[in-house]
């Protein structure tokens, strides 16, 4: 990318993903970096007409809403039709425009429940993917089949590249929507201000996650979009693996909760583990530098903002 490169984030108002992203390009001196504030992307003739607007030649795809098991379980039609809809309004006016390049930043999710770990872009499509997830599953993995099939018919440089779970303190806390890292935060903060001797979280605590904090991946993805070329998936990865009791056990730590840590294997455990190869990334000289500890530090200190701004 040029300094002066006209680059669009997709979600970059809306997204911890793209608010990193926009972040990370700004700071590294782009000046035309637009977030797309208050487009309604599942809006077609709004996309294309912005897109006319601003004529931007780079676009970061991190749209879309997403969410825990829980709002997984409960909205899955909502999530499903959101990303199709900003998938495809988004990919058709790049497309219209012949776009440089085009980063669409997919889900870790989208791997098939028991492909091999750490998992291979060759896996994607073998098998199901974890039920809990697959209404969202099928519209990330819609976005990557669109890529490639605009570079096969197109010759556009649309790559899809897959990040690791992801967190940072602008993330969502809320009870029904956050993913786990926001959700364990909440139940720990709460508990040491109840003053509660437990805790019982969902499942049973064995599956395993791979977690990159939200910045370095915003610098994963900008790194492919200056390095990558290739048509196949690339993954966003090399952060911690954990499984989810000894990640409660890490953020008990930082929230300074003390009581006991319990599981309730009657509820769902998600997919049994998911860690990413990322050794493509690892070839193009990229690598994290981001300690997670510190990261998970951080998170807690933007939910206690959160708190301290509704209070």
């Amino acid at each position: 990318m040029k300094s002066d490169d006209v680059i669009f984030v997709a979600g970059g108002a809306d997204t911890i993903l793209g608010r990193a992203i926009t972040r990370s390009l700004r700071a590294a001196g782009y000046t035309s970096v637009l977030d797309g504030e208050g487009l309604q992307l599942d809006d077609a003739n709004a996309v294309t007409s912005f897109f006319s607007r601003t004529r931007p030649r780079r676009i970061f795809h991190a749209a879309g809403c997403s969410g825990g098991i829980e709002a997984n379980r409960r909205y899955p039609a909502s999530l499903m039709l959101d990303n199709l809809a900003a998938i495809t309004n988004v990919f058709a006016a790049a497309r219209a425009s012949r776009i440089e390049k085009l980063v669409y930043l997919a889900s870790s999710c989208c791997y098939p429940r028991n492909a091999p770990q750490p998992m291979h872009p060759s896996s994607l499509f073998t098998g199901p993917v974890e039920p809990t997830n697959e209404a969202y599953a099928s519209a990330k993995l819609s976005g990557i089949t669109l890529c490639r099939a605009i570079h096969d018919e197109d010759g556009l440089s649309f790559i899809a590249a897959i990040p690791a779970n992801t967190f940072a303190p602008d993330d969502d806390f809320s009870e029904e929507d956050s993913h786990v890292i926001g959700a364990l935060i909440r139940r720990m903060h709460f508990a040491v201000e109840e003053r509660a001797s437990s805790v019982t979280l969902w499942g049973t605590g064995s599956p395993r996650r791979e977690f990159l904090p939200v910045d370095d991946i915003a610098s994963a993805a900008i790194h492919v979009m200056n390095r990558y070329a290739g048509p196949e998936p690339i993954n966003l990865g090399g952060g911690v693996d954990l499984s989810i009791a000894e990640l409660a056990a890490e953020i008990a730590d930082v929230v300074g909760f003390k009581g006991a840590i319990q599981f309730d294997p009657s509820k769902p455990d998600g997919m049994p583990r998911k860690v990413l190869d990322a050794a493509r990334l690892f070839d193009l000289g990229w690598k994290p530098s981001i300690p997670f500890r510190k990261a998970l530090a951080d998170t807690y200190d933007g939910f206690k903002s959160t708190l301290a701004v509704h209070s």
